[in-house]
Order: C-alpha cells, then structure tokens, then sequence
C-alpha cells in the first residue's frame, strides 16, 4: 500500500460519529465477530473509500453502523439498490 492511497488507521468504536470520522482503513478490536469486519479489506477500502453509488451514498456511510458498533453482526448497509452493484466486492460477499 502506497502512503498516499490511505490515511492512518482508524480504530473502530462508538467514538464514530459521522462517516467523516472513518479517515482510515477500520481496524476493529479482537473479538469482532460482524461481516463487515470479516470482509472488508484494505484493497476494498482502498477501492470504494471515496466512492458514492449514483444516488449519493458514500461507501464510508455504508461502513458507519459497524464501524461505530463492532457487537453488530453485519454491519455493512446498502443506501439504495444501486450500493450493492457500486460496492459488489463488500456486498457480494456479506450476502
């Protein structure tokens, strides 16, 4: 990963407020057992990071919820039908 494809990590936690707090790849705590933690890699986070799907809805909305709550057993949500076309390589593998 090149310095520039990626700010520093971000700790996952319910200190995440908005997806603008999501500044770096998600870095969840042991022990998080949700689908978004499962799945999401850095070469997906590099890939969708500051993408919307034609609607409007940021990969990093998407990410929030199990971003903020790492109990959550998903934790990845669709912001309109087109989300799970825009962010396949997330989507494809939680459904």
């Amino acid at each position: 990963m090149k310095e520039d494809d990626d700010a520093k990590d971000t700790p996952a936690g319910p200190h995440l407020k908005t997806p603008e707090d999501i500044k770096g790849f998600p870095v969840f705590p042991t022990g998080t057992k949700s689908l978004l933690s499962k799945y999401l890699s850095r070469d997906i986070w590099v890939k969708y990071k500051d993408l919307k799907d034609k609607h409007g809805f940021p990969f990093r909305h998407a990410i929030l919820s199990g971003s903020q709550n790492v109990d959550s057993g998903i934790g990845v949500y669709a912001g309109s039908h087109d989300s799970y076309t825009t962010f396949k390589d997330l989507f494809d593998q939680v459904i």
